[in-house]
This record gives structure tokens, C-alpha cells and sequence, in this order.
């Protein structure tokens, strides 16, 4: 009979799934040295935050077929060295989704009623009504940033509550959009026009302190903000002042960018301020529902059955894998690549085999196509196994076709991506030894290694223009490391591919487009 080990605490109900099919042995705060002692004689692994499953616990786990997370993130578990061994890694990333999104309209609706002051006011002795005047949703305009799975149930929600509805998201399609019934706008046109703002996006470097002094400058003076995402996304020194000259009218946070939080500026504020301690996930049924649902995939993969949430590749045999490996690297370069030069609110994708690769398994090659695509939107949140699920949710039509011609190399991927600054295309292959070559771009001919900061020009063939892009990035300190121009005809359009040392600095683009020749230009990080 299998054995599982599972080394925090879960629901019971769990562990009555798992016995139907195992023995299991419940073992929590176990060191590293424990775990790795005993962890050759168990078949799965169930754990929650507490535990982490290293690289050295994972190839000591000789016997082990699954790796399964109650909960929504697996950064606690070495994904990488799971997937080479084979082993499935499962997680349950709509487990608090209910509970998550009602926390955060339950703060926004304590914070429109002072609920919690009014409470303690009461148990206080008091009965003051004239100090808790507070004000309707009804009518209001709700901005929701990112329109994921909470942030779509808040907006569901919110919609029923006679509410308005505005969106920021960049990945998300306009139809997606409405059929939540929001209109997508920018965040700059969302921060001016919401009366309240709620934040469901993970933590990027992109997203870090999203809410800024600029940003809250441009709220209402009566806007309340409520953010049970991530912390960080608000800079929360920045919003205690915002809320103490009364530049906005309050806010509700739930997450925090250190946790426990411990000082901080917006204890000292009143009513307009509601603090809660990450209790997003905290409900007794998301608690039940992420034990349930991973406990089910656990048994599952024990009795030979595919496991609905896994995080890794468990569909493809080792040797499959071993085959397309380098091609499914390739493909994932050329999504992220794609993905930024046609804009974050990609609608179709079209995937195309030529050559000796239209011969090979096409699926794999589309999902890890699919996984750079959104890599942008979602990071570590996208894998080989949700991407195609990821990619319908946001209204992306993909278009698979093949092509056996071949042209200057074997076997190429050619991608093309129509999005929010149109319809571009990349075409990219394998040397002899792996390496990557871009090949194409915008029907370009080219022929550079993709590295991670690369600056992408649509210019006219003209004298003098690459050398002013030289100076000019010479002149913000950019250092250039390789340059390629592509082009059909002398005295045409043609592109340059540029890779920096560096990011570009902020600003740097808009004088980029201004030089006399240059139709576009793009940056792309990888």
C-alpha cells in the first residue's frame, strides 16, 4: 500500500481522503535532516507553508510520484528538481478564492460604515451616531486591478451591489471584460475616476508600490482603497500621509510589505484606516477546501490518474520530454519575446511549425509557447499545465498550423501575436550545439541570440541612424553589447535589434522615437 507523509497540519478531512488509498503518517516540524532521513520510504508528500521541500529532500524522495500544496503557492517547493525526477507537483490555486475575494468587500464594507470603530465605540459605553456617517457602494465606481479569478468573483459581486464597474488589466481581453460587465481602462483614467479601488495583482517588479505618492495624488478626496493581494503593491508610507492631509478618504489593508507588521505610521490613524492581519485565505471552508482538493490529486496520481492542478509537466513521459526539452525552450523565449512587442492585451496566437519540427508533437510546443506569452502577466503563476487554461480565460484565441518547407534551418517556431500595439512576429531555431537563435522578426531576416535586455527599432535604411541610437544610449550610459540590423531591400524599412548591458532607464524610449528615421521601438526583457 502507497504511503504519504504529510508534514503540517491539515484538515482531517484530508487525511481521510488519503487513507482510502495509503497509509499515511502525519510528522510536522521536522528539520531538514529528519526529512531527508525519512522521506526514501513515502510514495507523496502533502504540505502546506510550513514545510519546505528542497532539492536534497526531493532526490532523497526516491520513491516519491507527488508533491502536493494545500494552498495556492508552491515557493516552498524546488519545482525544478520535482519536474526532473518526475515527480508531479500539485497545488490549489482556487481553494480561497471565495474567501479571499469576500474579505476584500467585506473591507470595503467596513470601511464605508466605520464598522470597526463603531464596535469598539459601543463596547465602550458609547453611543455616538453623529462621528459614524458613512456612505453607500450603491451607484459607486469600483476600480478592480486585475480581473484574475478574485478579482472577477469581487467584481460579479459588486455588480449585484448596484455598483459601476472599472477595470485595469493588461491581459485581460475586452470581451472577458464585458462579460463581467467592466469597461477597461487604463490605471491612470481608473485612479482618477473609482470611488474605491481594490488591488488583486501579484507582487512584480512591475506592480511594487503601484500605489505610489503619484498615483494617490490622483485619487478622489473621498476614494478608499482596500488591498488584500500582496503587500507591497502600496507604498505604505506613501498612503499614511495621503490619508493624513486627507488626500484620499481611507483605506483597508490586509497585507503588508513586512509581515507582522510592526511600526507603522498608519496605526496611529483613525477610522479611515482598517488593518487586518492577512486573513485573506482565513475561512474554516478554504481551509476544508484546499485540504480536499489536494488530498483528491494526491489519490489520484496514486491510483493512476492525471492530477487537475499540477504545476509542472506530468503529462509527458520521460523521454518525450528529454526529446522536446530544448524545442519547448525555444518555443517559451519566443512567447515572452512576442508577447512584449505586441502589447500585454494579446487576442490571438499563432503558433507555427516549419520545417523537420512540424513532424514532432505540437502540443507541448504551443503550451511553453503560451507559458512565455504570460509570463509578463502572471510569472510564477503560469506553467506548462494552466497556461492553455490561462490563455482562454483571457479571451486568447490560439492558431496552431504547420509548414514542413524548410528554410534556413531545419526546424523553426514561428510566432505571431496580435495585441494592444498590434500584430507582430518572431521566428526562432536551435543551432547544432542548443543554442537559441532569433531568426525573423516582422518578416526581418536576423540572426541574434535573444538575451535579457534587448532593445527591438523599426526604422528606416537611412545613413547616420544607428550610430545617433549609439550616441544617444551613450549618452544615458548605456552600454551596447551586440547589434544586428535585418532588412529586404537597401534604403527601405529594416529593424535593429539591440543587446544592452542593462535596463533601459526610464525616458530613454520616448527620445528614442523622436530620432528622424525611426517608425517604433521596443524594449524586451527576457
Amino acid at each position: 500500500m502507497p504511503k504519504v507523509l504529510v508534514s503540517d497540519p491539515i484538515d482531517q478531512v484530508g487525511i481521510d481522503i488519503l487513507s482510502q488509498v495509503a497509509t499515511v503518517d502525519i510528522k510536522t516540524n521536522l528539520s531538514p535532516e529528519q526529512f531527508i532521513q525519512i522521506i526514501p520510504e513515502y510514495d507523496a508528500l502533502m504540505i502546506r507553508s510550513g514545510s519546505r521541500v528542497t532539492k536534497e529532500i526531493i532526490e532523497a524522495g526516491t520513491q516519491l510520484k507527488i508533491i502536493g500544496r494545500a494552498g495556492v503557492g508552491v515557493d516552498n517547493v524546488d519545482v525544478p528538481a520535482a519536474t526532473r525526477r518526475g515527480i508531479v507537483v500539485v497545488n490549489s490555486p482556487e481553494g480561497n478564492t471565495i474567501a479571499a475575494a469576500e474579505h476584500a468587500l467585506a473591507m470595503m464594507m467596513a470601511l464605508s460604515r466605520y464598522i470597526p470603530d463603531a464596535n469598539a465605540s459601543v463596547k465602550s459605553g458609547k453611543w455616538d451616531r453623529k462621528s459614524y456617517v458613512g456612505a453607500e457602494v450603491y451607484k459607486k465606481t469600483l476600480g478592480v486591478v486585475g480581473l484574475g479569478k478574485i478579482g472577477s468573483h469581487v467584481a460579479n459581486v459588486a455588480k449585484a451591489m448596484g455598483m459601476k464597474l472599472i477595470a485595469f488589466d493588461p491581459f485581460i481581453s475586452n470581451d472577458r471584460a464585458e462579460q463581467l460587465g467592466c469597461r477597461l481602462v487604463d490605471m491612470d483614467l481608473l485612479l482618477r475616476e473609482a470611488d474605491y479601488i481594490t488591488l488583486h495583482i501579484p507582487k512584480t517588479p512591475e506592480t511594487t508600490h503601484l500605489i505610489n505618492a503619484e498615483a494617490l495624488a490622483k485619487m478622489k478626496p473621498n476614494a478608499r482603497i482596500i488591498n488584500c493581494a500582496r503587500g507591497g503593491i502600496i507604498d505604505e508610507i506613501a498612503l499614511a500621509e495621503a490619508l493624513e492631509k486627507l488626500q484620499i478618504g481611507g483605506a483597508a489593508l490586509d497585507v503588508y510589505e513586512t509581515e507582522p507588521l510592526e511600526e507603522s505610521p498608519l496605526k496611529a490613524l483613525g477610522k479611515q484606516v482598517i488593518l487586518t492581519p492577512h486573513l485573506g485565505a482565513s475561512t474554516a471552508e478554504a481551509q476544508v477546501n484546499v485540504a480536499i482538493d489536494v488530498a483528491e490529486q494526491i489519490r489520484d496520481v496514486l491510483l493512476g490518474l492525471p492530477a487537475r492542478s499540477a504545476v509542472n509537466i506530468p503529462g509527458l513521459s520521460p523521454d518525450v520530454m528529454e526529446e522536446l526539452r530544448p524545442y519547448m525552450q525555444l518555443a517559451e523565449t519566443l512567447g515572452k519575446f512576442v508577447g512584449q512587442l505586441a502589447g500585454g492585451r494579446v487576442e490571438l496566437l499563432n503558433v507555427k511549425l516549419q520545417g523537420e519540427l512540424a513532424t514532432n508533437k505540437s502540443q507541448p510546443l504551443v503550451v511553453a509557447s503560451l507559458k512565455g506569452l504570460l509570463s509578463q502577466a502572471l510569472r510564477e503563476r503560469v506553467n506548462y499545465v494552466n497556461a492553455s487554461i490561462e490563455a482562454k480565460e483571457r479571451g486568447i484565441r490560439v492558431i496552431e498550423t504547420r509548414d514542413a518547407a524548410v528554410r534556413d534551418y531545419a526546424g523553426s517556431l514561428y510566432l505571431e501575436a496580435k495585441g494592444s500595439l498590434g500584430a507582430h512576429s518572431v521566428t526562432g531555431a536551435l543551432l547544432g550545439d542548443g543554442e537559441i537563435r532569433i531568426t525573423d522578426i516582422d518578416e526581418f531576416p536576423i540572426n541574434v541570440p535573444p538575451t535579457q535586455h534587448m532593445l527591438f527599432t523599426l526604422h528606416r535604411d537611412m545613413p547616420g541612424l544607428i550610430g545617433k541610437i549609439g550616441s544617444l544610449l551613450g549618452s544615458f550610459n548605456v552600454n551596447i553589447a551586440s547589434m544586428q540590423v535585418g532588412r529586404k531591400i537597401v534604403r527601405g524599412d529594416a529593424v535593429m535589434v539591440l543587446s544592452l548591458d542593462d535596463p533601459l532607464p526610464d525616458g530613454i524610449l520616448a527620445e528614442i522615437i523622436k530620432v528622424p528615421g525611426i517608425r517604433d521601438a521596443y524594449t524586451v526583457t527576457l
